[in-house]
């Protein structure tokens, strides 16, 4: 698995979502009026960075130890997390508008000519198990798929995760493998699971999500 050229194309339409103060369109999450949205980071997001740097218990499995609190104020700084090979996009819960989390994108390259994306995500612990986390990954796949020529988008998880294989399994990714010592993580290696989806996968919106 190697990662170089991303596919790229994806920043003007990012930015072009911010500069028009518009999120994507929305998703209506389980049982309820709220709308899951995706919308680029704003300034009064740092402060939720800066906590997913310091804070361990907030990010849970995925905790890798301190890392300097300053540095996402640094990268939106420099380009609003919308860079051309990685970003970042704010999971939006409405009629509140309550951020209640992010998710994230990067790019690669198979043999140097397949480019793809990998997705994550993170919510903070109110909103999990709320339906809102299949709602965004699949929207953010939206997004990439549209904004870039990208045919596939894959995301990686642990093997007791299980609630974000669901959600990935919902969001419209099928497991691939495992993948063999491939995060330290805890004081040792450890498997992960890796999903994927390509762009004529059928979409989740087609069928029931719960």
């Amino acid at each position: 698995m190697t990662t170089a050229d991303g596919p790229g194309h994806v920043v003007p339409a990012a930015t072009e979502v911010e500069n028009e103060r518009q999120s994507t369109p929305g998703a209506p999450y389980a049982g309820g009026e709220p709308t899951v949205r995706l919308r680029p980071v704003a300034e009064a997001d740092l402060e939720m960075f800066r906590r997913f740097c310091t804070e361990p218990g907030l990010i849970g499995l995925d905790w890798s130890g301190f890392r300097d609190p300053g540095a996402p104020a640094r990268r939106f700084a420099a380009d609003g997390w919308l860079g051309a090979d990685d970003g970042r996009l704010i999971v939006q819960v409405e009629p509140d508008q309550a951020a209640a989390g992010l998710v994230s994108y990067v790019s690669g390259c198979y043999s140097g000519r397949a480019s793809y994306w990998e997705i994550g995500i993170v919510l903070l612990p109110a909103w999990r198990g709320r339906g809102i986390g299949w709602r965004a990954q699949a929207l953010l796949c939206d997004y990439l798929f549209q904004h870039s020529p990208a045919q596939r988008i894959q995301a990686g998880t642990h093997p007791e995760n299980v609630a974000e294989q669901r959600s990935l399994e919902k969001a419209g990714f099928q497991l691939e493998g495992v993948v063999r010592a491939c995060e330290f993580r805890a004081g040792r290696w450890r498997d992960g699971y890796l999903y994927s989806r390509l762009r004529d996968d059928p979409s989740p919106w087609d069928g029931p999500g719960e």
